[in-house]
């Protein structure tokens, strides 16, 4: 069983989230702002986080921002627009996926458990240079200050370094940070590798290495 939080200013929606979740023998609690999600966010651990983006006293973005500064915990943002970069500014804030309105409750569950899954870690470190990867924190260090990341950068990042050299096509990392039954495509890699090239900061954002008509690889 896994703990939803569901926050959206319509009543009607979070109903329909919340029986879905219980159907699946979730436990879920309520959120009817950004500001309210925050606030319980910081004060219960959730395993999910389904978000609105447009809601009142603090939009989706906003809330997913602060929960960030405290806690990991998987985000989904709802939302009525599709525009590129909503989506990107999303990924960004650290969501973990985009779903649009109007949506299948279905499909959102399963996108909700295709992250969970996603969520596990492992126990070890890698150091290359000044730079330090801890996979069981799930954080990334440069000189010893934490680099700010969204989860899925060090997703990203993580399953590079662990295969310093290998290359990836697009398709394979999304089956293995997104997974299978991720319904995105491959630009959505492209727009991840770029951002985490910019987290990297100049030292080390050449490491991440495009391969001509394939993908990507780490040279650290």
């Amino acid at each position: 069983m896994a703990k939803f939080l569901i926050a959206d200013d319509e009543e009607g929606i979070r109903q329909i989230i919340r029986e879905y979740c219980e159907f699946e023998g979730h436990e879920a609690v309520d959120a009817v702002d950004g500001m309210d999600a925050v606030m319980k966010a910081r004060e219960t651990d959730f395993d999910m986080i389904i978000m609105d983006a447009m809601m009142p006293r603090l939009d989706g973005f906003s809330a997913v921002k602060e929960i960030r500064k405290t806690k990991s915990t998987p985000v989904i943002m709802l939302s009525a627009r599709v525009e590129e970069y909503d989506k990107l500014h999303g990924f960004e804030m650290g969501v973990d996926d985009y779903v649009t309105k109007p949506f299948s409750p279905k499909e959102l569950m399963a996108r909700a458990a295709a992250v969970m899954r996603r969520g596990r870690k492992t126990e070890d470190k890698l150091t290359f240079g000044n730079l330090s990867i801890d996979f069981a924190g799930h954080a990334v260090f440069m000189s010893g200050k934490r680099v700010p990341m969204t989860p899925k950068e060090c997703d990203l990042l993580f399953l590079l370094a662990r295969n310093n050299g290998k290359a990836f096509s697009r398709q394979e990392l999304l089956d293995k940070i997104w997974g299978f039954d991720y319904y995105g495509d491959e630009r959505t890699v492209d727009t991840h590798v770029k951002m985490l090239r910019k987290s990297l900061g100049a030292g080390f954002r050449d490491k991440i290495v495009t391969v001509r008509g394939m993908g990507y690889k780490a040279v650290l």
